[in-house]
């Protein structure tokens, strides 16, 4: 029984719902997972508002060795944590790794708080008065992550939420859940006092609850657009802070001057890496002239040549994909695309993995001679799906990605500074790579998309993140002995 975690312990109150949790290779339950309701929620914050005014009033140089501590944790457990993520969503243990390298390297940046909650100070800017401005934490902030990487995305949040001086409630995906109670786990070991970081396993019912519950100050999502759309119009008429990050529809532009086999292995990767299970998973390559052809007849062979298995087999290049539900949606799309005209060159809706039957495998789909409106170009698919579009021009190709309703992440593959440089400035997306297939920000920077790709006005992590998780206030001061005798009624200027 997979459980919340609430004022530092486990909690697994009797008479829960429950909900199953598979090992996506074999189609086996593997555990139970408890399933919170509102008064299960109600405690978790309570814990949190009672743990956040002394944590927030914590020296943050203090607060960061607690993040250092917990860093030095996370490396010890590294291959522990990849194994949890591979037996509960699939993805190749490999891949598994990479994810929490990443999550690690977003821990490291929020070792540096100390340095990135300095501000300004503005000496005499007139009449004795100085000016200087604060960062001060906003209370109870909470995380709701998506299941296709249940360490990294809560990372985006918890460090940075914790190491300025917030308590962090974590929602993770209810159909991989165990990664959340082994970071609370390592959070306790590292110094983190009780109550500063809760666990809440559950479904709409604890979602709905942290959106209303007037204590939460901040909400943090990331997943798909509808559900970002209504966490952000829900959360901010409820007063919060909210960043929601949505769906995505990545294009590849292949120009006819790109190393082809540059871009073949990286459409391989970006479009098959994890099951195609990434909001950064590039799902259409966008052809541009006569390098269509060259690239259609190159991709064939890699694509039914995948190597597709148990995750933890090491010869395996891609994993079974979360659900049995999610398998059938992702075929309803694959078909979907036959019926309105695509040419599927690659069917992977059938694959079955010798030995693991009961797993929830697809093999790779590549279609060819998409069009702009047809389902699979217009949706998000999350899965192992590549469609090609052909385009005559750079142009064509522009304005087929500006017109689409997400704007999260793009790449263009070209051997030409100034294309290179055209499309950086042009296209309408707000992760952009060049030559790069998935342009994911260093922990340094911040993560995320324009248009309906994101809610809210700050990104994710980096110092868009510290900005998140802080309220900004402006400090003027002036001591006795400069403040002029009687009242002034004009508006005060700089003298």
């Amino acid at each position: 029984m997979i459980g919340h975690w609430i004022n530092g312990q486990t909690l697994v109150p009797e008479g829960s719902r429950c909900q199953p949790v598979y090992n996506p290779a074999t189609g086996q339950v593997t555990e139970q997972v408890v399933l919170a309701d509102t008064a299960i929620v109600d405690q978790a914050i309570a814990a949190a508002a009672a743990a956040a005014p002394e944590w927030a009033e914590t020296a943050p140089l203090r607060r960061a060795r607690v993040m250092f501590r917990f860093k030095e944790l996370l490396d010890q457990h590294h291959r522990e944590i990849a194994a949890l993520i591979t037996a509960e969503h699939g993805k190749v243990f490999s891949d598994a790794m990479g994810e929490v390298t990443r999550g690690i390297e977003v821990v490291e940046f929020a070792c540096g708080m100390p340095q990135l909650l300095k501000t300004q100070f503005s000496d005499n800017i007139g009449g004795g008065i100085d000016n200087y401005n604060l960062r001060q934490p906003l209370g109870v902030t909470a995380g709701i992550t998506p299941f296709n990487f249940p360490f990294m995305v809560p990372m985006w949040m918890a460090p940075l939420a914790l190491a300025t001086g917030n308590s962090f409630i974590l929602k993770p995906s209810e159909r991989d859940p165990s990664c959340s109670l082994l970071i609370a786990r390592l959070l306790k070991q590292a110094g983190l006092p009780d109550g500063v970081f809760n666990v809440v396993q559950g479904d709409k019912t604890a979602v709905d609850r942290l959106i209303s519950h007037p204590q939460v100050a901040a909400l943090s999502f990331v997943g798909s657009t509808p559900i970002a759309e209504y966490i952000y119009s829900e959360g901010t008429r409820h007063g919060k802070r909210v960043q929601a990050l949505g769906g995505a529809k990545n294009h590849l532009v292949v120009m006819p001057d790109a190393n082809l086999e540059q871009a073949v292995d990286a459409l391989m990767g970006a479009a098959y890496g994890s099951a195609g299970e990434r909001c950064m998973a590039i799902s259409v390559a966008v052809a541009v002239g006569a390098v269509a052809d060259d690239l259609v007849q190159a991709l064939i062979p890699r694509v039914k040549a995948l190597r597709i298995g148990n995750g933890m087999d090491e010869q395996s290049e891609m994993g079974p994909v979360i659900t049995a539900a999610h398998k059938e949606k992702i075929k309803s799309y694959i078909q979907k695309g036959k019926e309105e005209g695509a040419q599927c060159l690659v069917d992977g809706s059938e694959l079955t993995v010798a030995g693991h039957e009961q797993g929830f495998f697809l093999g790779g789909t590549l279609f060819d001679h998409v069009r702009e409106g047809m389902t699979i170009h217009r949706e998000e698919i999350f899965g192992p799906v590549l469609c090609v579009v052909r385009v005559p021009d750079f142009a064509a190709a522009l304005e087929l990605i500006n017109l689409h309703e997400f704007g999260n992440g793009v790449s263009l593959f070209t051997s030409d500074g100034n294309t290179a440089r055209e499309f950086s400035r042009r296209v309408q997306v707000g992760m952009v790579g060049v030559n790069v297939p998935i342009p994911v920000p260093m922990a340094w920077h911040s993560f995320g998309g324009w248009k309906r790709s994101l809610f809210g006005d700050l990104h994710a992590y980096g110092e868009d993140g510290v900005r998140f998780y802080t309220r900004y206030k402006s400090v003027m001061q002036r001591w006795p002995d400069s403040i002029a005798k009687g009242a002034e009624f004009t508006m005060p200027v700089a003298k």
